[in-house]
């Protein structure tokens, strides 16, 4: 009798340490782990696409020229889609999810934020230039990442990084 509750109270410790091993009710191996470079780019790409969204959206009031709107939407639309699938390889890699804008990127907005009109649009559209420059680099370099997963996320979004690029360079070209 002794063994027998013996048996159940280790088979119970057992159960109760896979339970708590995993909250996720999911066995994750190393397949779900992220090398430095792939949570570099998870990290960048959130922080990179938060930054967008939310300078875009000051684009919105901020500006008068259609084609700034226009851009303003455009980015707005691709970056919220982009970033779901970050979000996504945030959880399926089990990377923290403590997501936001570094120092730099809100002072950027910050400032833009007090610019309207045809200042806006120069600062808004050099920064577009700039952050899609090193979107590129950070995409580009993503899609070689040994994660499969990863690599193929970074390597589908890498043309409309690309697009934005040129969209935003042109844009800002007929400014000056």
């Amino acid at each position: 009798m002794k063994n027998l509750i013996n048996l159940s109270l280790g088979v119970i410790i057992l159960l109760f340490a896979g339970a708590c091993q995993n909250e996720h009710g999911k066995n994750y191996n190393d397949a779900t782990k992220v090398d430095q470079d792939g949570l570099a780019f998870i990290k960048n790409g959130i922080e990179g696409g938060l930054t967008e969204v939310k300078a875009s959206g000051l684009a919105l009031t901020n500006s008068s020229n259609q084609k700034v709107i226009g851009f303003a939407k455009m980015m707005i639309d691709d970056h919220t889609k982009a970033d779901s699938g970050f979000i996504k390889l945030e959880k399926d890699k089990l990377v923290d999810g403590k997501d936001s804008i570094n120092s730099t990127h809100q002072k950027m907005i910050s400032d833009l934020s007090r610019k309207t009109g045809a200042a806006f649009d120069k600062a808004y559209l050099a920064m577009m230039v700039a952050d899609h420059d090193g979107a590129v680099d950070l995409f580009t370099k993503g899609s070689q990442n040994t994660s499969v997963e990863l690599s193929k996320f970074a390597a589908e979004n890498l043309p409309k990084i690309k697009m934005h690029l040129d969209s935003a360079k042109a844009i800002f070209s007929a400014l000056k």
